[in-house]
């Protein structure tokens, strides 16, 4: 009897012993997989993170692109808005339309503005004097030496030369034809005076001087640097100035 009690006592023991041993194990392999999950959900969180990271970053990149594009696209807009400006500014300005004449002044004052002419007109009977004179075709010119002589047909060169020597335009009485201004000259005080100088407007004077392309051959120095009044009108053409 005592035999039989100590086997149940030892069975029960092994059976203990053996639930325990498979509790520890359940609680073993309980935990195990706890800290498994739990590192999964970590990883899955990280990874997660990450891939909102990596979005804002691509987001943030794709609006700074965008941003970056703008100012090239207004700018490229400008330029094309600025081309059809100019190919309509073109259309508008191109030959073909006609442009209102400027109205001729009939002030002396209008004719020291209007300035024309310029510098040698030739023809086919130019003489050697006026080919071998300076040609001064605007008021920025100036002799090369003293005594050189001159030439132009600039209404500003010659009005200045003849302000300098206090000379007025003029003609000659009696040359006129048809009423019309012909010989054309200066009454300078004290130089080539004569009762038959007879003096008119600037306006007819370049009129006239205009008319027949006449040129002014004259001197602004003596050799001796002294003022010189030398002056004389010659055609192109052959007819007398």
């Amino acid at each position: 009897m005592k035999k039989a009690a100590a086997k149940r006592t030892t069975a029960a023991k092994k059976t203990t012993a053996a639930k325990r041993t498979t509790a520890a194990k359940k609680t073993a392999a309980a935990k195990k997989t706890t800290a498994a999950k739990r590192t999964t959900a970590a990883k899955r969180t990280t990874a997660a993170k990450k891939t909102t990271a990596a979005k804002k970053t691509t987001a943030a990149k794709k609006t700074t692109a965008g941003k970056r594009a703008a100012p090239a696209r207004k700018t490229v807009a400008a330029t094309k808005a600025a081309a059809t400006r100019r190919s309509v500014t073109a259309r508008k300005t191109a030959p073909g339309k006609k442009t209102a004449p400027a109205r001729k002044s009939t002030s002396r004052s209008g004719t020291a503005a209007k300035a024309t002419g310029g510098g040698l007109r030739t023809g086919r009977s130019t003489s050697r004097s006026a080919r071998s004179s300076q040609v001064i075709s605007s008021l920025a010119d100036r002799p090369e030496r003293p005594g050189r002589s001159l030439v132009t047909s600039n209404h500003e060169v010659i009005m200045r030369w003849a302000r300098e020597r206090g000379a007025k335009p003029a003609t000659i009485a009696g040359t006129e034809r048809a009423d019309r201004v012909s010989v054309l000259t200066f009454n300078i005080p004290g130089y080539r005076e004569s009762s038959r100088i007879r003096e008119i407007t600037w306006d007819d004077w370049f009129h006239t001087f205009d008319l027949r392309r006449l040129n002014l051959i004259y001197q602004e120095q003596m050799r001796d640097g002294r003022q010189s009044n030398f002056f004389r009108t010659e055609s192109p053409d052959r007819e007398d100035g």
